[in-house]
Order: C-alpha cells, then structure tokens, then sequence
C-alpha cells in the first residue's frame, strides 16, 4: 500500500516541479532499462536532477543523497519512503554504511540511483568519490549499470543566480552494461567508464 502510494505521487510531485518552473523534458532510451533492478548513474549538476530523474526512468527509486537533505521536514519523510540512502561527505566509516545500506537495496531487488559527479568543491569531489565507489561495491553480483545523460537543467536554474528559468531538459537513458563476468581490474575501471559514456552524450 505504502509502496503504491509512493509510486504515484513522487512522479507527480516531481513533474509539478518541473511544470510550474516551466522546464520542458525530453527523454530518450526508457527501451534501454533492464528487466531486473539496476543501478541507474546519472550527470548531477543541477538541484533539477532530483525530481528529474523521479519522473524520467519507469518508477521513482531510491537514491543516494547528501546528509543535509534527510533534516529538511517532509521531504526527508518522503525520501525514506523512497529508500533513499543518506550519507555523511566526510565520515568515511558512515560512508561505507551507505555503500552497504544502497547494495542492500540493489541485492533485495529494487534498482536503485547514485550521482557520482559533482561540481568541483572539495567536499562535493571527495562525495563524488565515495558515490562513484558505489558501482562495483553494488554490483559484486553481477548486476547491470545503466547511464542516464541529463542536458539543459543547470541552465534553466543555476544559470540564471538559482532562479527558475523556462526552457528545455533532455533525458538521454543510455544502454545498460552488464556487470556479470567483469574482472576486479575492470569493476575499478568502471566508474570512469560510465562517466566517458555520460559525458559523450552531454
């Protein structure tokens, strides 16, 4: 019941968002999203990616997300109905929970969604690291991780001082690879590999 709830009105949460702001979506590949639960890793350069990617893939998933999002009222209630997983930047022993709070959640059968990037602080780079380790760490059982390239929505809101600004966000749902057989040298080489692929689309 709870899970029904969840599923209808976080994607309509999310496209309200994105209608009263005037942000017009695009999405491409949804014919790229595997059968089984996956770990979907998207470009993250907007506070837009969020209710994006809550509407853009075939349901809402978890993600893993910045500490400071679980004490905001309401939408950390929300978000821990999602499964969402909070991690700490710089507790690197509560890190490696989240890391094994999210494989959890991928090994229960649910996919699941991490943002490996993010804009170049030193704080938000070393968080890119922890959230980039999540590939294999999630994946050691052979699953599949499918790239997601979000285009246009720093544009339409950090690109104008954090004031909405109408225009167009393309959602590009790139094929899924397949983790299965992969070596320990590649599963490392992995999260480099996903952000190239991303980037290409970008």
């Amino acid at each position: 019941m709870v899970e029904q709830i969840v599923k209808a009105n976080i994607p309509r949460w999310s496209r309200g968002i994105l209608h009263v702001t005037g942000a017009r979506m695009t999405v491409e590949g949804r014919e790229n999203i595997p059968a089984g639960p996956c770990v979907f890793v998207g470009n993250h350069r907007s506070y837009y990616d969020i209710p994006i990617l809550l509407t853009a893939l075939d349901a809402p998933h978890g993600i893993l997300a910045k500490e400071e999002l679980e004490k905001i009222p309401l939408l950390n209630r929300w978000m821990k109905l999602l499964g969402c997983v909070f991690v700490k930047r710089d507790d690197i022993r509560a890190s490696v929970k989240a890391l094994n709070d999210a494989t959890a959640i991928v090994e229960s059968g649910r996919s699941f969604v991490i943002f490996p990037e993010a804009p170049a602080t030193r704080a938000k780079r070393r968080r890119g690291r922890v959230q980039g380790r999540c590939l294999p760490h999630c994946h050691q059982d052979g699953g599949a991780v499918v790239p997601v390239a979000i285009s246009g929505a720093r544009g339409l809101f950090e690109g104008h001082g954090l004031r909405a600004t109408p225009g167009d966000i393309r959602v590009r749902i790139l094929p899924a690879i397949q983790t299965a057989g992969m070596s320990k040298a590649e599963q490392k080489q992995l999260p480099d590999a996903v952000r190239q692929t991303i980037l290409a689309q970008l």
